[in-house]
């Protein structure tokens, strides 16, 4: 007998077609409409990830200097494109609202918060606490925070009565672990050693894991960055911290029960009391919420400072007029490392800031993720779900910016503080940020804690400048070189310096 199709189950067959090709259309028609919008915009050397990851530095010089009037495309680490924002563009960019471009979207993705669990604070508390809490206190924080980081550097550096070999970038980060932490959760906590550790270890297993992670194919990471050894260790480290914050946590929370309970200056109270209006009340979450800052304050501190006394290593010449301004500074403020003396160190501002130009934390700044499709006034459109940044090592070496921009000048911006035509004081401090200035990003979303920061890296300083002198371990007079990967640019933190003990008078040279 021969089989006969039934009109029913044709009718099924032909309605379930029907659906795939819907479902199908749905999913892969705006995938197609956003290929096709950035095939509009020009790219820079379309080859592989593997380019990226050794020769970012040279693509993105080549692209500022081709791309003057027009944005375009980059293939980055991760295999996908990224749109490279020209400085003829950096205003208009700058002043779209949050709804349009998302820093905190854009730092998920760099950070690869879905693997290492990172706080990227999408609810703004910590922002918004180092901008009204943090920032204000400094002036009443200046002598604690000094008084910290002279326990701090008597602890970790050896009596360098003679030449000595130091590994600065981990003594570094323990001092500043300890400083920060002072700041962070109170003296009581930030001299406990499992703090201290746990805090140093956090921050060095999270840009392992990270590492880690990015080394790996994007079309992997879903199933096997779980499992990478760099990423189980900081899940193990998670684990340690939270048993140490959480009961902390919990017991400043049955204090402020109490009418008669004076609350401590530091950040952790600050975040409590602010949590609730944030929608941050849990334990757990305020807990995050300080991990978040310990990263943040160890990795960018330690890095800024390992560079600049890398720099000053091989620079002896800026060591006399800036032992020089830092003596003359504290004289004036009652041999104090004041507030008003660390204004005063205007050479060592300069210094600091040259060498964030020479040797930034990356290539780019101003990572947003395009979450509205906007025009630029050139007509060119950015479509929905792309990536952006701005080439900020190109635009710190423009000549047109920076005369002379491959010379190394320590007083660079000593000189241009000077100089109404270039801005005066307000446009060439560290902690400015502009369009030709944007070390610490750029806009609304500028690092709101670079002012803490600055004064910190400039206490340690000015004690390390006063009371040693630098070189190379290896004898060698040329800069130990960063190590460069990808978008990223870091102190190479196996190096040794050597420092020796000097004693200088107390009195204004």
């Amino acid at each position: 007998m021969e089989f006969q199709s039934l009109p029913g189950v044709d009718h099924t067959m032909q309605t379930a077609a029907l659906a795939v090709l819907v479902i199908v259309a749905i999913l892969y028609i705006p995938k197609i409409n956003f290929m096709a919008q950035l095939a509009r915009l020009p790219a820079h050397d379309e080859k592989r990830r593997s380019v990226f990851f050794t020769s970012a530095k040279r693509l993105y010089g080549e692209g500022y200097e081709k791309f003057k009037n027009t944005v375009y495309r980059i293939r980055a680490e991760d295999g996908d494109d990224r749109i490279v924002i020209p400085p003829r563009f950096f205003h208009e960019v700058r002043k779209l609202p949050d709804s349009v471009i998302s820093f905190t979207e854009a730092a998920a993705i760099t950070l690869e918060e879905k693997y290492t669990n990172i706080d990227v604070s999408r609810d703004g508390l910590i922002q918004h606490v180092i901008k009204a809490d943090l920032t204000p206190a400094l002036v009443r924080l200046n002598p604690t925070i000094c008084a910290e980081v002279d326990k701090a550097l008597k602890k970790e550096l050896p009596p360098c009565e003679n030449w000595t070999s130091v590994y600065i970038y981990m003594k570094l980060a323990n001092v500043v672990a300890q400083v920060s932490g002072r700041v962070f959760v109170g003296p009581e906590v930030s001299h406990n050693k499992e703090y201290l550790d746990c805090g140093v270890h956090y921050t060095i297993e999270l840009m392992a894991a990270h590492t880690a992670i990015k080394n790996m194919h994007p079309i992997l990471r879903p199933w096997f960055a779980w499992f990478l050894p760099e990423v189980r260790s900081l899940r193990l480290r998670e684990k340690k911290a939270h048993a140490i914050l959480d009961p902390i946590i919990q017991a400043r929370r049955q204090a402020m029960n109490d009418p008669d309970h004076k609350m401590p200056e530091d950040v952790l109270q600050w975040l409590m009391n602010r949590g609730t209006s944030f929608g941050m009340e849990t334990t757990a979450q305020i807990a995050g919420k300080q991990l978040a800052l310990i990263f943040a304050a160890i990795h960018t501190t330690t890095t800024f400072t390992t560079n600049i006394l890398y720099s000053l290593a091989v620079t002896p010449e800026y060591v006399p007029p800036l032992r020089e301004e830092i003596i003359n500074a504290i004289a004036d403020n009652g041999g104090i490392i004041t507030f008003r003396a660390l204004q005063q160190m205007e050479k060592l501002d300069s210094y600091m800031k040259e060498v964030m130009r020479f040797f930034p934390l990356a290539f780019t700044s101003f990572g947003r993720k395009v979450l509205h499709g906007f025009t630029l006034s050139n007509g060119q459109y950015i479509p929905a779900g792309v990536d952006i940044e701005t080439p900020s090592y190109a635009v710190y070496h423009d000549e047109q910016n920076y005369p002379n921009s491959g010379e190394f000048d320590g007083f660079r911006f000593h000189k241009l503080r000077r100089d109404p035509a270039r801005g005066g004081h307000a446009r060439n401090q560290f902690v400015t940020v502009n369009e030709q200035n944007m070390g610490f990003g750029l806009g609304a979303h500028a690092c709101p804690g670079r002012f803490f920061a600055a004064n910190e890296i400039k206490m340690i300083l000015a004690r390390l400048i006063l009371n040693y002198d630098i070189k190379n371990a290896d004898g060698a007079t040329e800069r130990y070189k960063n190590i460069e990967m990808n978008r990223g640019i870091t102190p190479d933190p196996t190096k040794a310096l050597l420092f020796k003990k000097v004693t200088v008078c107390d009195g204004r040279l």
